[in-house]
């Protein structure tokens, strides 16, 4: 077995208040932290923009002398329906009428800050062994303020409502104590006798709409503690409410980053080179410059940008202008990416997390192991990169779809000199994301753009473009090694998974501006747990192990939706599978012998198989199972797939889902099915090879995605639950893979691992 370099216990725990005693202590043996951070003011205040009609209340409400609501949200919409969750959630406690919330994005603020997201990934970056407990405090403290201290507003990790439910319902509770104060002020009689239901506040037989309340209720000081509202005879909370962004998708009327016309506006199209160390080297300008409807061209050291009177003639005229790049380094390509990762898995690895002795446990004992492998993954969002710019003197407009806005904005400023306050960003809805949106190279070239031809600009990513820089999932290649008992169950694993450190990439452009090719290689053979997540798993095996070994592949790898979850969720449930059939024993009942101390996901398990109608996945059944936990919410699925004519055809995916409380089960189950699609296109295709630093496919058809005639039939099914909510966005996805390639060793008796599912094993 290769070397263990080093030893890191990544166990999540909830991690206890820190006071400042122990901060001070804390600062002097972590090394020093900065103590006029104790002393920075941190008066942080909603920076809301109120109507003459309306009121602010606190940072996520207004409200309109009409009546209607305005509920404030700082999460970026791409779909998954934050715009109406966390609006429901406050018109629930606030007694609303649904029918008068509407939607505003929030402002950069410190106030929006998720700190979930900080909390979770950071726990992936630093090690634990050995550190004492009030230095990891510490440390968490120090993570949080500095990101609140930096507005970092992130939408991601599927963490919308598990970080806003608390700070929207608090919000709703305080603007409902000051309107029943401001009625009951005008009735004379005890504020807290009284109630609100339909968007009024009533005693007995008296009531007051909001709007007749607002002017005076946003005057008063609400109390020092939330009073939330009895439970109602007819709560929102938990109905499938419609979406608010809905109709307006629905009539064109919604407005995307493209979607945005500004005075003198012109259209811009952009050609960047192969992905590493590039340059622009030449470009033919009396060529491009004679293209009709041309207006100018900007030449930047990694790109040509062609500005026209429309994208069309800007996009064409990019041939004409002939753009030459030189990448110094060896060329990136598929067959150096294999190489690549091969290597890694040889090498030496980081342990980042075990239980028992599997050194031990494996010693003098048959080994069983499988390899896997899966490919790049593309995000694909329908809407290409686009971003709108428009410069008035020594300021910046910037409209953008951007799950961090405040690092956007940042990220604009660095580029194009100017302050942070100077660019104001206008926050808009993303046509797909899947984490795209985290890299903001659109917003920073629109805007050098726009600076340089002085007018507002367009600019458009073809869709060759989108799929050449898209920055993808990394790849990654895994063993699986394991030990059996004498009942043939798993006595010992390890998971040894060699892939890029995705994080620390990803991490260093959106915080610190690092050029893609930088990024990767200043974190080629750093150790990142985040990397693995989701490999340590649930069933209960005595001794385990999981080791990431680093690859340096040269190609910048981003965030995706699931994360590193889809591909271990594929490695383990894959071999799990594996080992429930040399053992003789159904998936199943392989599987439920190992859940002992996951009951949740035990009971998805069980119902899942229940309603799909499991038939023990005997030869020829076509079905296979898969089960997956993460960000507080458990599913199980099972798929059956075939070998037909066209390739392989998934005939139905049936899942369970236990996500605790559900907003909007509507909404639920669209990300849900969402998830599972979004799954299958990974299982199947999403994918492009590369070659010469670039992405081989330039359309979507390339990129081998299902059509709707591959789409199976889905059932899913949600387990009635009290806790609190999990991640919805992403747990349909990670599932899908090792499902259906275990139902095509059903179907065939050929164990497919690799990913695109191919019809040859590895």
């Amino acid at each position: 077995m290769a070397g263990i370099r080093d030893t890191i216990d990544t166990k999540r725990r909830r991690l206890p208040p820190v006071s400042r005693r122990s901060l001070l202590v804390g600062a002097t043996a972590a090394g020093g932290l900065a103590l006029a951070w104790s002393v920075w003011p941190r008066d942080y205040r909603p920076n809301l923009t109120a109507a003459p009609d309306e009121h602010v209340f606190n940072a996520f409400l207004k409200i309109g002398d009409d009546g209607h609501i305005s509920a404030i949200v700082p999460q970026c919409e791409m779909g998954q329906g934050v715009t109406t969750l966390l609006p429901q959630i406050m018109a629930d406690e606030l007694g609303a009428d649904w029918r008068t919330v509407a939607v505003e994005t929030a402002p950069i603020n410190a106030l929006y800050t998720n700190t979930l997201v900080v909390d979770e990934d950071s726990a992936a970056f630093l090690p634990r062994a050995g550190v004492p407990d009030f230095v990891a405090d510490v440390r968490s403290w120090a993570r949080r303020e500095w990101a609140v201290r930096h507005a970092v507003m992130l939408t991601a990790n599927s963490s919308s409502v598990r970080m806003f439910e608390a700070p929207c319902r608090d919000a709703a509770a305080q603007a409902r104590a000051l309107l029943m104060m401001a009625a009951a002020r005008r009735w004379d009689a005890d504020w807290q006798q009284c109630d609100t239901q339909d968007g009024f506040v009533t005693l007995g037989a008296r009531k007051l709409s909001f709007g007749e309340l607002a002017v005076a209720a946003a005057l008063l000081e609400p109390p020092a503690e939330p009073v939330y509202r009895a439970s109602s005879a007819d709560p929102l909370y938990g109905k499938d409410l419609t979406r608010l962004d809905l109709p307006a998708k629905v009539d064109g009327s919604a407005n995307y980053a493209g979607d945005i016309r500004l005075p003198d506006m012109v259209y811009a199209a952009i050609r960047q080179g192969p992905f590493g160390a590039t340059r622009l080297k030449r470009i033919d300008r009396k060529a491009g410059l004679a293209s009709p409807g041309v207006l100018a061209v900007v030449e930047h050291e990694r790109w040509v940008a062609a500005v026209a009177r429309n994208w069309w003639a800007a996009n064409r005229a990019l041939d004409r202008f002939a753009p030459e790049f030189e990448t110094g380094g060896t060329p990136i390509s598929s067959d150096g990416i294999d190489r690549a990762l091969a290597a890694a898995l040889k090498g030496d690895g980081y342990r980042i997390a075990h239980k028992g002795d599997v050194e031990d446990a494996m010693a003098g004992r048959e080994r069983i192991a499988a390899d896997y492998l899966v490919a790049p993954a593309l995000h694909a969002p329908i809407e290409t990169r686009t971003a709108t710019a428009a410069p008035s003197g020594d300021r910046l407009r910037v409209w953008v779809a951007t799950q961090a806005p405040a690092q956007c904005r940042d990220a604009i400023a660095r580029a194009t000199g100017l302050s942070p306050a100077a660019v104001t960003l206008f926050p808009m809805m993303a046509g797909g994301s899947f984490d795209a949106c985290l890299d903001h190279s659109v917003a920073v070239q629109a805007a050098i753009i726009a600076r340089q031809v002085k007018r507002p600009v367009q600019l458009c990513w073809s869709r060759a473009e989108e799929i050449m820089r898209d920055i993808p999932r990394a790849p990654a290649r895994a063993k699986m090694t394991a030990t059996l008992n004498a009942a043939g169950g798993i006595d010992a694993l390890v998971a040894r998974i060699a892939v890029p450190a995705t994080n620390h990439e990803a991490r260093a452009r959106l915080f610190d501006g690092t050029p893609a090719d930088v990024a990767q290689r200043d974190a080629a053979g750093r150790v990142d747990a985040a990397a693995v997540e989701g490999a340590g798993g649930v069933y209960a095996i005595p001794h385990r192990a999981v080791d990431h070994c680093p690859a340096d592949i040269g190609l910048p790898t981003a965030r995706w939706r699931g994360n590193a979850d889809s591909y271990t969720a594929f490695f383990t449930e894959c071999f799990v599978d594996e080992m429930a059939a040399r053992a003789g024993a159904d998936a199943l009942s392989y599987r439920m012998a190992m859940l002992g101390q996951a009951p949740l996901l035990a009971r998805c398990l069980l119902t899942a198989t229940s309603l799909g109608g499991w038939e023990g996945g005997l030869a020829g059944t076509a079905q296979g199972l898969a089960c997956h936990s993460m960000r507080g919410s458990h599913i199980a699925l099972m798929a059956t797939a075939r070998a037909s004519d066209k390739g392989l055809q998934v005939e139905q995916l049936v899942a369970v889902v236990d996500a605790g409380r559900l907003v909007n089960p509507a909404i639920a189950r669209q990300q849900v099915e969402g998830g599972l699609i979004f799954g299958l296109a990974a299982a199947v295709g999403a994918t492009t090879d590369y070659e010469g630093g670039l992405a081989t496919a330039r359309k979507l058809h390339q990129i081998g995605l299902p059509r709707l005639s591959q789409t199976p039939q889905i059932l899913i099914e949600f387990i009635d639950s009290d806790r609190d909510p999990g991640g919805i966005g992403e747990i349909g996805v990670p599932v899908v893979a090792p499902a259906v390639a275990n139902a095509m060793f059903a179907a065939t008796g050929r164990r497919i691992r690799r990913l695109p599912l191919s019809a040859h094993p590895l």
